[in-house]
């Protein structure tokens, strides 16, 4: 890379070889951001261990610039402590061995270099990130800059054993955000969320959305079988969570750890399938034409033995991008919330399922994901456990798709912000921003 480029030491545990859309985000403000001026230094987790968040994709490690500096810790992960132990930790609001780890890990690796950085960025969470940012820029006397992947404390989908612990947590999020020069939020409700909680950071707060990859969408998809209609739904599915979570969830809203009305099980296809068996149930007839494929980590997690299902399991990014170019329609599922609770982020997949040009259902709550959907075109919106609803609208789309088949729509100007070209553009504005000063 060019030596008048500007040095960004870039903060991230997630990292190819692993996936997922964390890893996503990262990795293509990586990719551009050197002809935007600025070449990143990564610093990132050890390359064997497999978190949980971003199973393997080692695919997306092609997309990186050939020269780009990788360091990684070197010291190997703590062991995961038992159920219990981990419980009576999270209880007593005790930091993890892995929390010590990380940021002690990342500080001290990113110390090799951290002096002949411009700026410090920490790609959150896990957010001791944010800690060993604010520890290197510290050391070396440069601005650091926090991208919040989700909403941290705010995040309604958080859950905690109580609202003490809640409250500690927003406490711990204030101090290290407070250290930020600049604070990226994903979504506009989460940057109002800090803008409102807490007035004396909202000047630092900018807004950078998760976006597509053009390059992804390149070239023609595939063409599947005209003969059948393909509902496809791509992304982590909270099954096994969500029924766990409804044994207890209940008690952790009543004591003010769980956001009211909070239902993580929606955020499957556990009611896409409802939906599906109650349309079969109905018209026999389209058995015949009828197919839901699932990918992603729980994908292969469903109760219905129908023949129509074709669980795929967690695939590489690229193939994820080829089954959402085949769906005839695409179905994205979001956890339920009470009444008057929004929703603060927006899954990274709905950005790719808006640049397919295919069809959407969206089973979702009232927040930003739902902002950002019913203003685009060809997109059918419901509640997140409307199986009625769900049902009805796949009954449309097919009768639609039998009378005309499924054409691509044009979202191309909708979808223009939330390219990856221009997110990293204007990631590369906030560090012009942040190494500017205020003054200047």
């Amino acid at each position: 890379m060019s030596t008048s480029l500007r040095r960004v030491l870039l903060l991230s545990y997630y990292f190819p070889p692993h996936g997922g859309a964390g890893v996503q985000r990262t990795v293509k403000f990586v990719k551009y951001l050197p002809g935007l001026g600025y070449e990143p230094v990564v610093v990132a987790g050890p390359a064997g261990t497999a978190p949980a968040w971003a199973p393997a994709d080692p695919a997306l490690g092609a997309e990186l610039p050939t020269d780009v500096q990788i360091l990684r810790i070197e010291e190997p992960e703590p062991p995961q402590a038992g159920r219990w132990r981990s419980r009576t930790r999270r209880l007593l609001h005790l930091r993890s061995p892995f929390a010590r780890w990380l940021e002690d890990g990342l500080a001290s690796t990113g110390a090799a270099v951290a002096d002949r950085v411009d700026l410090i960025y920490a790609s959150m969470s896990p957010w001791e990130t944010g800690d060993a940012a604010r520890a290197l820029a510290t050391r070396v006397g440069v601005p650091w800059v926090a991208d919040l992947r989700d909403p941290w404390a705010l995040d309604e989908w958080a859950v905690y054993p109580t609202g003490v612990h809640r409250r500690l947590e927003l406490e711990r999020m204030r101090r290290l955000l407070d250290s930020a020069t600049a604070i990226v939020m994903n979504t506009p409700g989460s940057g109002e969320a800090v803008r409102r909680r807490w007035p004396a950071l909202a000047d630092r707060v900018r807004v950078i959305p998760n976006g597509y990859d053009a390059a992804d969408f390149a070239g023609p998809a595939a063409q599947p079988d005209p003969r059948v209609f393909r509902i496809v739904f791509s992304g982590y599915a909270h099954t096994s969570y969500g029924r766990s979570y409804r044994r207890f969830g209940a008690v952790r809203s009543r004591l003010g750890g769980a956001a009211r009305g909070l239902d993580p099980l929606s955020r499957s296809h556990v009611f896409l399938l409802d939906a599906v068996a109650e349309v079969l149930a109905r018209r026999p007839d389209l058995a015949e034409v009828l197919e839901v494929h699932l990918a992603g980590v729980g994908s292969d997690d469903h109760a219905h033995e129908l023949s129509s299902v074709i669980a795929h399991g967690y695939v590489p990014h690229t193939r994820a991008v080829e089954l959402v170019r085949t769906a005839d329609l695409l179905f994205l599922p979001l956890h339920d919330l009470a009444s008057g609770v929004l929703n603060l982020t927006v899954p990274a997949k709905s950005y790719e399922y808006l640049a397919s040009g295919r069809p959407i259902l969206a089973a979702i709550p009232a927040g930003d994901t739902r902002d950002l959907l019913s203003s685009a075109p060809s997109v059918t919106c419901c509640g997140p456990k409307d199986v009625d609803g769900i049902a009805r609208s796949i009954e449309s789309a097919v009768d639609a798709w039998r009378g005309h088949g499924t054409h691509d729509v044009d979202r191309s100007a909708f979808m223009a912000p939330y390219e990856r070209r221009e997110l990293s553009r204007r990631l590369a504005g906030v560090f012009d921003e942040v190494i500017r000063g205020p003054d200047r």
